[in-house]
């Protein structure tokens, strides 16, 4: 029985990690936030797209946040926007 408990255990860590892996986090300071459009700008020029169920945080010009993102298609799609005190 055990024999098959360890396999199993490393095997579901493999199979995770690359999805671990997939989102990175970045910070910065806002530069534009487009809510139409599903677009947050930073001052250091990086573009992230929102998904459409985005909820605007009290996102403004200036502000400091992090934001957890991944490339899909070819852009950076942001999972979380977290304004930074």
């Amino acid at each position: 029985m055990r024999s098959f408990i360890i396999p199993a255990a490393v095997a579901a860590v493999l199979a995770t990690s690359p999805f671990a892996l997939a989102s990175e986090t970045a910070s910065g300071i806002v530069k534009s936030f487009d809510a139409k459009a599903h677009t947050l700008a930073l001052q250091d020029g990086t573009i992230y797209t929102l998904p459409m169920t985005f909820t605007d945080p009290g996102l403004k010009a200036g502000a400091k946040v992090s934001v957890v993102w991944e490339m899909k298609d070819g852009k950076r799609v942001a999972d979380a926007v977290t304004i930074q005190k």
